[in-house]
């Protein structure tokens, strides 16, 4: 794999430096503020909308709706985890260098990449996310989506990886987020249905609405005879 990044020819290569090649142009602090951006911003503005996403979907009518879609909002950060997990070999076996060991003329956004290059960890995550949250919320989804479309971008604007290491990883984030996506579901529902029945942590999956509010004072209270009847039968005598 290494050795398809040594030609120029490489469209790789090639879209590499275009992107790469914008930091000539762009002032100081923007380039510092792509770095941030691309190395921490955007991971944490996936896991903020995440948290809202999860706030949200907890005020659902009912137990049952809430626990679903919780469990779907939850399973969007744990599909990041475990494909970020399934990187691991992939990267140990691949062992494609990072493209500034290779290629001279690129601007380094980020210093300290001595790991290896494909695929993208970030790309991964963000997409991972993203696609999970498109599961369990399609505005959230698209959100998602549209952050790891810019993480992507930013990876490569940063000369830390190819463009084939960021679409590496948007293609393993959306297949674990995607492929997994049932069985995680048959899985986290009932464990949230059975958390969102507790009385101490039932927060945490469901908003219980509050109950009707007290009748007004100027409304007559009724006679202990009338609190006992039943109201079909009250109905019927008058």
């Amino acid at each position: 794999m290494a050795g398809l990044d040594e030609s120029g020819s490489n469209p790789d290569v090639g879209l590499l430096y275009d992107i790469n090649g914008l930091t000539q142009e762009t002032p100081h602090w923007l380039d510092r503020a792509m770095a941030f951006v691309g190395e921490y911003g955007l991971l944490l503005a996936l896991v903020l909308l995440v948290v809202w996403c999860w706030w949200g979907r907890r005020k659902r009518g009912t137990l049952d709706d809430a626990a679903s879609s919780v469990a779907a909002v939850v399973w969007a950060p744990l599909a990041a985890g475990i494909a970020v997990l399934v990187n691991v070999p992939i990267r140990g076996f691949v062992e494609r260098p990072r493209p500034f060991r290779d290629h001279s003329g690129l601007h380094v956004l980020v210093e300290g990449k001595d790991d290896f290059s494909f695929v993208s960890d970030h790309a991964t995550l963000a997409m991972a996310i993203g696609a999970g949250l498109f599961v369990a919320h399609r505005k959230f989804g698209l959100i998602g989506l549209g952050l790891a479309a810019l993480e992507g971008f930013c990876r490569v604007f940063m000369g830390v990886h190819y463009p084939t290491d960021v679409i590496g990883g948007f293609a393993l984030g959306t297949a674990v987020a995607l492929l997994l996506s049932p069985l995680a579901m048959a899985l986290l529902t009932p464990l949230a249905r059975a958390v969102g029945r507790s009385r101490h942590v039932g927060w945490l999956v469901w908003h219980r609405k509050v109950g009707p509010v007290a009748a007004p004072l100027s409304e007559k209270a009724p006679s202990p005879a009338e609190a006992t009847t039943d109201p079909d039968e009250r109905d019927l005598a008058a």
